[in-house]
């Protein structure tokens, strides 16, 4: 399996070599990025070696790193439960690139709190010396006036909700991209994390980069092309720079599953409501019901031992 890893691999490497040769190249002041959500397991959608998976991506970034000799700016959500297991740890220690500037999402602090920060993975992390944590907007915080510049950059870094284009949940209450724009002008760039959809925002010369999440762990992100944005600060400008992808391994039989048994379900609802007599007791009902139905014995045991 190792071996199969490295030759896909050096396979990436070749090709975006090859992509990129007649190209001029330009040095990145910055690696924009957020919503990793370093996890053991799989989600229920992959049908991959997630862990390999998650290395190919954390070292393409590190050799893009190695390419532009810049900072990685990440901007929450680093792990995908605060409590990362000791392995984990390891693996991100190992795993994550040098000058690395981080803030806490909501799914690095325990119940959403960042008093309980030092509790966490990324605490953890930041005290071994394997990233920083930057002094910005946490999740469940607003941006205040003393909010440090980023290796000399003028960027704010966000863990909130924000949205371009349509609506992404009825009732939704959270800032459009271009609104967080106009709110706090003095920002050359606003880094956000949490929505797990890629947009730029661009308002008078000034930027919001929502980067999405790196990973696709959901079955309705098969099409997500994941990415990370290199920042030139000189022109205030960001390129999309597409993460290598496998294809064909994310899968939609748990939600067909899903829909089968909730069709059962509803089948089975629909058969109570239209056999049900009113003028009998409940146990005579289910009793009645069991009869037509022919119910196995087992059930019928632990439906007794219910009604007693």
């Amino acid at each position: 399996m190792k071996r199969i890893f490295l030759i896909f691999v050096h396979y990436v490497i070749i090709r975006e070599m090859q992509r990129t040769k007649n190209k001029p190249f330009k040095k990145a002041d910055a690696i924009l990025t957020a919503d990793w959500h370093l996890r053991e397991d799989t989600p229920v959608c992959r049908t991959d070696d997630f862990m390999e998976a998650m290395k190919t991506k954390l070292l393409h970034i590190r050799l893009l790193q190695r390419k532009h000799d810049c900072p990685v700016i990440h901007a929450g959500d680093l792990f995908d439960f605060w409590k990362a297991s000791p392995s984990l740890l390891t693996f991100a220690i190992e795993n994550l690139p040098n000058r690395f500037y981080t803030i806490y999402g909501n799914h690095d602090l325990p119940q959403h709190n960042y008093e309980m920060r030092w509790k966490s993975g990324v605490y953890t992390l930041e005290r071994a010396g394997a990233l920083t944590v930057l002094d910005h907007v946490h999740w469940g915080m607003e941006p205040h006036e003393n909010i440090q510049y980023v290796t000399g950059l003028n960027i704010l870094v966000w863990h909130c909700m924000t949205w371009q284009g349509v609506l992404p949940y009825p009732g939704c209450t959270d800032l459009r991209a271009a609104a967080i724009l106009r709110q706090y002008p003095k920002y050359d760039l606003i880094l956000t994390g949490h929505n797990h959809k890629a947009f730029v925002e661009e308002h008078k010369g000034r930027l919001l980069v929502n980067p999405g999440s790196i990973f696709r762990s959901t079955a309705s992100q098969e099409d997500f092309k994941p990415r990370v944005y290199l920042y030139y600060a000189d022109t205030n400008t960001v390129e999309p720079y597409y993460l290598p992808i496998e294809e064909g391994v994310i899968s939609r039989q748990h939600i067909e599953q899903k829909e089968q048994r909730d069709s059962r379900i509803e089948a089975f609802i629909n058969t109570l409501d239209t056999d049900w007599e009113v003028e009998m007791s409940f146990e005579q009902n289910v009793e009645i019901f069991c009869k037509r139905n022919q119910v196995e014995k087992p059930v019928l045991a632990i439906l007794d031992k219910v009604m007693e």
